[in-house]
């Protein structure tokens, strides 16, 4: 079994209903989160958008391998509407990301663990902080604390009082 860390968030439709409908289809389909985080209310990240997104981070274990969980994962997306397209970030109802598979490092055409761009936003990081407040990177062993502090993500990022 490996500890994994799933990334999950979006902008349109019901935001709130859309992230307990995530975590139910994950629960399903790859395993029961160990621990989920607060809800966050982020602004969009890496273009411009009227809605700002809702965001959280489940931790969970499981022994399905890492290219089984994109694929379900896309379907999950693809069950609550997401249209994806070749274009560039947009809003959506629902993106999943495997942020985390243990210790593994994957490079491929379709996918890259740890996913390339947790560094880079703290609507990532601040969830990860809450529900592992030891957390260390396997890349570069780096903890928490310091990922939060050399985040150059300057988004306005509120942690909603909503439990899932």
């Amino acid at each position: 079994m490996e500890t994994i860390y799933l990334g999950i968030g979006g902008n349109l439709g019901n935001r709130l209903e859309n992230i307990n409908s995530a975590i139910n289809l994950i629960t399903k389909n790859i395993a029961k989160p160990d621990k989920i985080s607060s809800v966050y209310l982020s602004e969009p990240w890496g273009f411009e958008h009227a809605k700002y997104f809702t965001n959280a981070v489940l931790k969970l274990k499981t022994d399905k391998q890492p290219k089984d969980i994109l694929q379900i994962i896309l379907a999950i997306e693809k069950e609550m509407k997401r249209n994806r397209t070749s274009t560039g970030y947009q809003g959506r109802t629902m993106d999943i990301d495997i942020l985390y598979y243990g210790n593994i490092i994957i490079k491929s055409e379709n996918l890259e663990i740890p996913h390339p761009k947790i560094e880079d936003r703290l609507f990532v990081l601040l969830p990860i902080k809450e529900i592992d407040p030891n957390f260390r990177t396997p890349i570069s062993g780096k903890h928490i604390d310091t990922l939060i502090l050399e985040c150059e993500d300057k988004s306005k990022i509120k942690k909603l009082h909503y439990g899932t």
